[in-house]
């Protein structure tokens, strides 16, 4: 019989991305819908300005009342106030602009070609390998994306105005995703979550009063629950997540996951506000979770690795 001291197995820690990607496709993908449900009652940039605002005011509070430092240099308070200007003021409120004249399904599917736009700015700016799974992938994204917005398009339903701002939405999502690689910020991204919504909120601030009027606002439950949602679960939960994966996956494979939200958009859209789904949307979805799987999976495998080392 040994007598030898038993050593202790290590035990294989719980991997968090599988929960933390699948909640941030839920958040984001629902903001469309809080997002069309509150525009319908306040104008698009008073309710942005407001959503930010509160948003920075609680994030940096909440952080003074714990007793944190401020954790961030000068340098990385303004790379932050310059991801607020693209992430926040351009990408929401061109987006929210946008939603005025077009459904919140339609804005969702344009947003999510932000994949492509990405992975190919990342490649030329920040020298990820764009590999034939990548592109394969990155190819039936766009094409299950593009059949669907194709399809929507023939309906006739949406604003060609509506979907130019749109389109300028995706662009400022795109610049802002290869800044914050580019840029690397420092320290917590907590604080500079909110440093990046009182920016946004301060820039979006004189256009909100010189093209909005408050006597435009329709005060309502169902505005008041929009504005809570995102507030808590879009401009502090959500933006978290999403640099969380950024800096866990990298641009290309984080932004893959919103090849995700047009199905989960369209499927919000017609649960909470009834916009009509038909079967050849539904399609889509399949080379739309084809294209995920291939751009993401070296990714999944290497991101515990990548967790252990930042632990």
């Amino acid at each position: 019989m040994s007598l030898a001291p038993s050593l202790p197995v290590p035990r294989a820690g719980f991997n968090w991305l599988p929960l933390t990607i699948t909640l941030f496709c839920l958040l984001w993908s629902f903001a469309f819908v809080a997002g069309k449900i509150g525009v319908t009652d306040c104008p698009p940039l008073i309710l942005l300005t407001a959503r930010f605002s509160l948003a920075g005011v609680l994030i940096l509070g909440i952080s003074a009342l714990r007793g944190e430092g401020w954790q961030l240099s000068w340098r990385d308070v303004a790379v932050f106030a310059v991801l607020g200007v693209a992430n926040n003021a351009l990408y929401l409120g061109l987006g929210y602009t946008g939603l005025k004249t077009v459904s919140a399904g339609l804005g969702g599917l344009i947003v999510s070609a932000n994949p492509v736009f990405t992975a190919v700015a990342a490649a030329v700016f920040l020298g990820e390998a764009l590999t034939w799974r990548k592109v394969t992938g990155l190819l039936l994204g766009i094409s299950g994306v593009g059949f669907i917005v194709w399809h929507r398009m023939s309906v006739g339903s949406d604003s060609v105005d509506g979907i130019v701002y749109t389109l300028a939405s995706l662009a400022s999502i795109v610049v802002g995703t290869i800044l914050f690689k580019v840029l690397a910020p420092k320290g917590s991204l907590w604080v500079g979550n909110g440093v990046q919504n009182l920016a946004g909120g301060l820039a979006l601030l004189p256009f909100a009063f010189t093209f909005s009027s408050v006597s435009d606002i329709v005060p309502s439950a169902r505005l008041l629950g929009a504005f809570a949602f995102l507030v808590l679960g879009g401009s502090i939960l959500a933006y978290l997540l999403w640099f969380h994966l950024l800096k866990v996956c990298g641009a290309t494979a984080a932004s893959a996951y919103h090849f995700l939200m047009p199905p989960l958009g369209m499927l919000f859209a017609f649960v909470v506000l009834g916009e009509h789904v038909e079967f050849r949307d539904l399609l889509g979805i399949i080379p739309v979770a084809l294209g995920i799987y291939l751009v993401t999976r070296p990714a999944a495998v290497a991101a515990p690795a990548s967790q252990r080392s930042a632990s």
